[in-house]
């Protein structure tokens, strides 16, 4: 509901008296009110006086009526009501005709009235014949009012004087862009010098044309105009052009609006229209492609479903055609999955353990995925591991998925014989992995989204790539649910790509020495360890030799502990597994005489137990151990660590 702003002691209807008396009694100034469409409904004495209408002439017309010939053909009274309407109030200094045909220089106040309940009732206007200035203690009154108004609009006014190459500037003006002072005169030149360097030629050039096109239109622009400590803000400018005296030069007088906040949000608006409309083209590409990649599989399963019916006697193609629909459907299951996994992760919705992870046996876990891919395109990888542990707490299986799919990506983008680097780096809050490869690389373009959903690069209509585009995305995804942030760079296309992913560190360093630096390794060469088993179950020991034998590895078995240790100093074994449990010195104890003698402080050591709590982990890891495992023994994680290790040395 809209406040009252009159105030006063006397009775409503007195004080409506004594309004209809000021406004019938005042001589200076014309007053009338209108209703919603503008049609006139009263007429003051001063009115008729002013203009030289009765209000037998007035009452009942248009405001239209009291306008210039001119002013009628365009319509401009039907224009100051809508404005009126829209910002509440409309103010100008024009000329104005009167009945007889003169004319005489008016300023003129039109309002929108409302009544307490907000609903629009009509229009009020004031105007003022200024010609002889018989007004200018008013004008003076009324232009602090306006300075009050402006204030509080965050505007200042401004007017062009072209003849004079001069501009009158406001207080208000000023004070926008940061600088003190009262109303001032200054050069158009020096007027120039407020607004943006690269908008000053614009601006000039458009008020050029406009001086010279007539001064028949209103002049709008928006400036980008410099404030005292050198920043820049967004102004409206909105100025029409008027004669100060009867067949003077035009002048342009115009007000300024401060539109640095909206205009930020309409360039954040349009750049969000923009994102969704990329994010629109990339979904449409992802669905075909998807369309394509699930296409692909059902065509053999189709076919195979049709042989099946025409050959069911012929043993050897039915169990040939049930494994090429066995595969194919393993395939679209594969890629289920993967929209399925990215879904859940993306949304939040994956279960994420946290553990303490070393992400050395992360790097071989993912290497040993990796293999294939690397291997069938004859890449050559080289792995720079540090010395010290780079611990992280989180999920051993998202982690590894982490760095798998950044090496599938990197060999499935890189062209036969290529190379692969992959660098652990560990410092004090972060521990850094970077994959580069020497792959088609990425352009500049594509870097900005390349971990969004339905992301990728130009594409082969043979898709001989494969994959959906998901994994990166994937990555972004599960790495900062871990707290840690992922890039990418490239040169550009033909010059490879490097992938940076950075968690954060737990801080305890346990030297585990390996050897410096990375060299480039035929993924056929991992194997040939030196290995020292030990655990007083000798059929245990012996299961275990036989399979790390089957590997390609040197086993040493022993089943009592001081034996081992002895054994230990004379064959130096690169990697030592040890039961906790052994009788007399228990694998602890072992672990720490193993680390205290010159031929095994180097090797790695594997604590192998039944004790699978916490507590347990971080005992062995005090002890020495570098690996931790519960019986029965995971024995893929455990040939993923060999090939770790292998690649180390």
């Amino acid at each position: 509901m809209i406040q009252p702003y009159a105030v006063s002691s006397l009775p409503p209807n007195q004080l409506a008296e004594l309004t209809r008396l000021m406004i019938e009694e005042v001589k200076e100034a014309a007053v009338f009110f209108m209703n919603p469409d503008g049609i006139i409904e009263s007429w003051n004495s001063a009115a008729e006086q002013i203009k030289g209408f009765t209000a037998e002439d007035a009452i009942g017309s248009h405001l239209s009526l009291l306008y210039t010939d001119e002013d009628k053909a365009r319509g401009w009274a039907d224009h100051n009501l809508k404005e009126a309407m829209h910002s509440g109030f409309f103010r100008e200094e024009r000329w104005r005709q009167r009945k007889d045909g003169s004319v005489f220089w008016a300023r003129v106040l039109l309002t929108c009235l409302r009544n307490e309940a907000g609903e629009h009732i009509g229009f009020s206007k004031i105007t003022l014949d200024l010609t002889e200035h018989k007004l200018l203690e008013r004008c003076v009154k009324e232009k602090e009012e306006t300075r009050r108004v402006l204030s509080a609009a965050s505007a200042g006014t401004w007017t062009w004087h072209p003849e004079k190459e001069q501009v009158d500037v406001c207080q208000n003006f000023l004070a926008l862009l940061g600088h003190t002072g009262k109303d001032t005169t200054i050069s158009f030149a020096q007027w120039l010098t407020f607004i943006h360097p690269d908008h000053r030629e614009v601006i000039a050039d458009q008020l050029e044309r406009a001086h010279a096109g007539g001064h028949l239109d209103s002049v709008r622009m928006e400036m980008l105009m410099r404030e005292k400590g050198g920043s820049h803000r967004w102004f409206a400018a909105r100025a029409e052009w008027h004669q100060e005296t009867a067949g003077g030069p035009y002048v342009l007088q115009g007000v300024n609006i401060d539109i640095q906040e909206l205009k930020t949000i309409g360039d954040e608006r349009q750049q969000a229209i923009e994102k969704l409309k990329a994010e629109d083209v990339r979904k449409n590409e992802f669905l075909a492609m998807l369309a394509h990649e699930l296409r692909n599989p059902l065509a053999p399963i189709s076919a195979g479903a049709e042989v099946l019916r025409l050959v069911r006697q012929d043993e050897a193609r039915v169990r040939k055609t049930g494994e090429i629909i066995s595969r194919q459907a393993a395939h679209m299951s594969n890629l289920i999955n993967d929209l399925l996994d990215v879904s859940r992760v993306t949304r939040g919705l994956a279960d994420m353990e946290s553990k303490t992870l070393d992400v050395r046996q992360v790097v071989s876990d993912a290497v040993e995925q990796a293999k294939p891919l690397i291997r069938s395109k004859h890449h050559h990888l080289t792995l720079n591991i540090p010395p010290q542990t780079a611990l992280v707490a989180g999920d051993n299986k998202r982690l590894v998925q982490v760095v798998s799919n950044l090496l599938n990506n990197a060999a499935k983008y890189t062209p036969e014989g290529g190379t692969i680097a992959l660098k652990i780096e560990v410092r004090q809050p972060q521990v850094i992995l970077e994959i580069t490869d020497s792959g088609i690389g990425m352009d500049p373009g594509l870097l900005d989204h390349v971990f969004e959903l339905f992301a990728q690069a130009e594409r082969s209509s043979d898709r001989s790539s494969g994959g959906l585009g998901l994994g990166l995305a994937l990555v972004k995804s599960i790495v900062e649910l871990h707290g840690g942030s992922v890039s990418a760079a490239s040169e550009g296309i033909g010059n490879g790509s490097r992938v940076t992913v950075v968690l954060p560190r737990i801080h305890q360093d346990l030297e585990v020495p390996v050897a410096p630096g990375g060299r480039p390794l035929a993924l056929d060469a991992l194997h040939g360890l030196k290995i020292l088993v030990v655990d007083d179950n000798v059929d245990a020991a012996d299961m275990l030799s036989t399979i790390l034998e089957a590997s390609g590895h040197q086993v040493i078995a022993e089943n009592e502990a001081r034996r081992a240790l002895e054994r230990a100093s004379r064959e130096s074994p690169d990697v030592c597994l040890l039961d906790i449990g052994l009788p007399e010195m228990d694998g602890h104890e072992l672990a720490e005489r193993l680390r205290a003698q010159p031929a095994t402080q180097n090797a790695v050591l594997i604590a192998i137990t039944g004790y699978g709590q916490q507590s347990d982990q971080e005992k062995a890891l005090a002890a020495g151990f570098d690996h931790h495992f519960t019986k029965p023994v995971d024995m893929e994680k455990l040939r993923a660590i060999l090939a770790g290790i292998c690649v180390s040395k």
